[in-house]
């Protein structure tokens, strides 16, 4: 996200070198500069005891392709919450356990994606109307049915090569 003019006040920014930083929009008003960022969400793993995965199909993300489930951080919301609210919201299951493992810029979208692992006892899903379909997968289902090189399959493979 790129600032024209000021959140605060409206006024139109001008740029300022900032230290390091380099040119920066500026508010002369609220004697303030305003970073360009992109927009925070989480992608997770949601992963049972069997070690299966929940994957999602999303016809406005993907008409081929499954996907992790993703959303937007929301003000007040840590990432954490972010990943927990997600998994249940979306699939309808209670997290019991959540680490982050890293984080990935998708420039496609501007988003600095938060990647967890979830863990979730195994159980029927409950879907967002979001969500087409859910499914458990084993690694070997999984994999054919990502899309190369993105996010989700990352994690999928980072998740399983740890456990070799």
């Amino acid at each position: 996200m790129n600032f024209i003019y000021c959140p605060a006040c409206g006024e139109k920014l001008e740029k300022r070198v900032i230290g390091d930083e380099g040119e920066v929009p500026f508010c002369e008003r609220c004697s303030r500069p305003w970073f360009a960022m992109p927009y925070t969400c989480t992608i997770t793993l949601v992963i049972n005891e069997l070690d299966e995965v929940a994957l999602i199909r999303q016809g406005y993300v993907s008409e081929e392709y499954y996907v992790c489930v993703a959303g937007y951080v929301q003000c007040g919301e840590t990432a954490e919450e972010t990943a927990v609210r997600e998994v249940k919201e979306e699939l309808g299951l209670e997290v019991r356990e959540i680490r982050y493992t890293k984080s990935y810029y998708f420039a496609q979208k501007d988003m600095l994606m938060l990647a967890f692992e979830a863990k979730v006892k195994k159980g029927e899903f409950t879907l967002s109307k979001e969500v087409d379909r859910a499914d458990w997968l084993t690694f070997a289902q999984a994999h054919p049915k990502m899309r190369k090189g993105s996010v989700a399959i990352q994690l999928l493979e980072g998740y399983f090569a740890g456990r070799k």
